[in-house]
């Protein structure tokens, strides 16, 4: 009787040969793609679902296969009737089971590697970001110029814990196969509903317990004029937080440790709110009905009911989406762009409103519209200037490729932003001065109530000169129109 080697049993059947060839094209790949495998890092999000995803998959697979081939081969011998031995004797036996042992320690080594890189490479902010491409490229650019722009994806949309990490795969897959199959939806709905709660991500590094103080803000806003006139506004934002006195300004009334807020929203954005309801540190509740939004008791049941924390405020922390006059506003107040150039910022925002099919068309037409207006209107703005212009344009084709993205349906004002009341109803949702109780409370608006106002509008605050600080960049003197 002829000796066959350990894998020649291992290979006796297709089945298990197929697996033994997907476990060693595997292996001698993560050889030579080893140092890959230690850094954990790849060229682009799709080499890396190859190595660290598809890679170990086909080695898993060979392993299942091995074992799987020879129980059914097994199974046909003796349904055939063969009664001969279906595993070697005496020395042959001896070397299948040191090859069994020294394989399965090398495979356990491989099959550790793959599933710690697959694991961790499903955490990396490139595959969150990246790899479904066209999806979610809105979130990751705003995220990539955000104030969390560090800050792993997974440690605010998944947590700490293994539950919301297999939670958070298994609802991944079904993504996977919407995106697989175009059925996604356009523009991509906020996850408000599926978000953990702020106490269990946020508060990982923001501590309630330690908010305290003021924030000084200062925002100039240019007008659309040929001057690009400036006017700024001061104010001291009250964060508060809680101090010797107990709590204070915007933080302390907010996220009070001793005392919460609930409320009822009847939109799927929480947008509108009409009724709010609030629990103080001894355990008095005042119920806030809004005499703006009517509805029925039937409609405030079906609406959500909902435990207020951060997110209620920050709801866009990280992907933030501007409006063009404010971010226009801030790109001029930054130096990127000039408002020495005369009209910018009122054909800045014409520009920037105009619907394209497409990013690269809106570079391309953003260009020819603010080349052809200052060629035209004036060129030796356009011949002196011209540098100034470049960088304009740069800027304003930057503002636009990072809030409006036409093949997902996002534009200007798609994400309501929360925070604040200036472009959106924001605070104004609660403190309108329409929250009223039964008892005659009403939820306050008086501006006071979170911010002292230093200047409202002013050319050239008062403040700001007392305080060292530098007014808005000049504007330009203006002039006739050149022809």
């Amino acid at each position: 009787m002829l000796s066959r080697t350990p894998l020649a049993y291992l290979a006796s059947n297709i089945i298990s040969l197929i697996g033994v060839a997907l476990v060693t094209t595997s292996g001698i790949l993560w050889l030579l793609t080893l140092p890959a495998f230690w850094r954990g890092e790849a060229g682009t999000p799709y080499i890396g679902i190859l190595l660290f995803l598809i890679l170990p998959g086909v080695f898993i697979l060979g392993l299942i296969l091995i074992p799987l081939g020879i129980a059914l081969h097994t199974w046909r011998r003796r349904k055939a009737g063969d009664r001969g031995p279906f595993i070697p004797r005496g020395g042959e036996l001896r070397k299948l089971a040191i090859f069994v042992v020294l394989t399965t320690m090398a495979n356990l080594v491989m099959g550790s590697q793959f599933t710690y890189r697959a694991v961790t490479y499903m955490d990396t902010d490139a595959f969150c970001g990246q790899s479904c491409h066209k999806v979610m490229d809105p979130e990751y650019t705003a995220y990539r110029h955000s104030p969390h722009a560090r800050v792993a994806c997974t440690d605010c949309h998944i947590g700490p814990g293994a539950s919301f990490f297999v939670k958070s795969k298994l609802s991944g897959a079904g993504q996977v196969f919407a995106v697989l199959f175009n059925s996604y939806p356009r523009p991509i709905p906020s996850p408000v509903e599926a978000l953990r709660p702020a106490r269990e991500t946020c508060e990982q590094c923001h501590w309630p317990q330690r908010f305290s103080g003021q924030k000084f803000f200062v925002h100039t806003e240019y007008a659309a004029d040929e001057p690009n006139s400036g006017s700024t506004t001061v104010a001291l934002m009250k964060i508060g937080g809680r101090n010797f006195s107990g709590t204070v300004g915007i933080h302390g009334a907010h996220v009070d440790a001793k005392a919460f807020m609930q409320y009822i929203a009847t939109d799927q954005h929480r947008q509108v709110i009409p009724q709010v309801t609030y629990t103080d540190a001894n355990g008095k509740v005042t119920v806030y009905n809004s005499t703006d939004v009517k509805v029925t008791p039937e409609e405030l049941a079906r609406g959500e009911h909902r435990n207020m924390d951060c997110m209620d405020c920050h709801n866009r922390p990280t992907h933030i989406f501007q409006l063009p006059e404010r971010a226009l506003d801030l790109a001029m107040t930054q130096g990127s762009i000039s408002p020495a150039l005369p009209f910018i910022k009122k054909q800045a925002v014409a520009a920037l409103k105009r619907d394209y099919p497409d990013q690269a068309a809106a570079a391309k037409e953003i260009s020819a519209a603010l080349e052809n207006f200052y060629r035209t209107s004036y060129p030796q703005v356009f011949a002196r200037q011209a540098a100034d212009l470049k960088n304009a344009i740069g800027a304003v084709q930057s503002i636009y490729q990072q809030n409006v993205f036409p093949e997902m349906k996002i534009t200007w004002g798609t994400y309501p932003n929360n925070l604040g009341h200036t472009d959106f109803p924001g605070c104004f949702r609660c403190h309108d001065g329409n929250h009223s109780s039964a008892d005659g409370r009403t939820i306050s608006n008086d501006c006071a109530t979170c911010h002292d106002l230093l200047a409202v509008s002013e050319k050239n605050p008062k403040i700001l000169t007392e305080l060292g600080m530098d007014p808005a960049p000049q504007a330009s003197t203006g002039g006739a129109k050149e022809k």
